[in-house]
């Protein structure tokens, strides 16, 4: 009989162990290991069985397409900004355009309107010139009327028309005044010397100038222009002053019957008025 026959064995069922450890790198190389590890039994157990698994490696090439896919998001958001940015610009420009046409507009139409006004008003002139044209123009046909005849009925009518224009002027007074009052209905214009708008003194000197008088052009100096007479002994072609001899800022024509011609202001142009309605300063008499 073997001396180990009954001997029982002292061997220990052999367990099952494993470990397992993963080892993987992340972005560029960090390796991280995992390790799963069973229980092998007591200590004078058989030795423990493991198992390394290599797992691929992250290389450059996967960070590069990373950052190439951040560069794309990138690109594409400054586009969406960028043309947020170009529609707002054209959205104000297309404003501004639209501003800029309705202001054009506006001044064309003021333009046309403006030009409608000074076309009737040139009309209306031109209606006033011809008017005085031939008020002017029978007055001379009655001049030559009672000059060619003896007739008593004829020359009562041409004192009478005479009254109206001269208020009883003759020879250079009545030509003065018959010059002036041609001009009734003429625009006041300062600097202006006709011959549809005057000031005046300019329309002063223009109706002395018919009988070969030479007038100063303003009206400081047309008040010292001839000798100087009494608002009480006034008579027809004196010239009238307002203000002070050598100082006066105003001129106009004495009509006789207690009336004046003379251009105003430009409210009121070329008008004959009483002597009440605006008492002149003074007065000097030419011829």
């Amino acid at each position: 009989m073997s001396h180990t026959a009954h001997i029982p064995s002292h061997r220990k069922p052999r367990r099952s162990a494993s470990k397992v450890v993963l080892r993987s790198g992340v972005a560029g190389g960090v390796l991280s290991t995992i390790a799963v590890a069973g229980a092998a039994g007591p200590a004078n157990a058989e030795p423990v069985t493991t198992q390394t698994i290599e797992m691929p490696t992250l290389t450059s090439g996967l960070v590069g397409d990373f950052t190439r896919s951040a560069e794309a998001t990138q690109r594409i958001a400054n586009s969406l900004d960028l043309r947020a940015q170009q529609d707002a610009a054209a959205a104000s420009a297309a404003q501004t355009a639209k501003k800029a046409k309705a202001e054009a507009e506006r001044k064309a139409e003021a333009e046309a309107k403006k030009k409608a006004e000074a076309e009737a008003r040139a009309k209306a002139a031109a209606a006033e010139r011809a008017s005085r044209t031939a008020e002017r123009t029978t007055l001379s046909a009655s001049s030559s009327s009672d000059s060619g005849s003896g007739s008593g009925s004829s020359s009562g009518s041409s004192a009478s028309t005479a009254s109206k224009t001269t208020s009883g002027a003759t020879g250079s007074a009545a030509a003065v005044l018959a010059f002036a009052q041609a001009q009734l209905g003429d625009a006041y214009i300062m600097g202006s010397t006709g011959p549809n708008a005057w000031d005046c003194s300019a329309l002063v000197q223009a109706a002395y100038r018919q009988i070969g008088v030479d007038l100063p052009r303003v009206s400081q100096d047309q008040s010292t222009a001839g000798t100087q007479v009494s608002l009480s002994n006034l008579q027809p072609g004196d010239i009238l002053y307002w203000g002070g001899a050598g100082s006066a800022y105003h001129t106009a024509i004495y009509a006789g019957g207690g009336e004046f011609i003379g251009a105003q202001n430009p409210s009121s142009g070329v008008v004959k008025k009483s002597l009440d309605w605006d008492p002149p300063s003074g007065a000097v008499r030419v011829l």
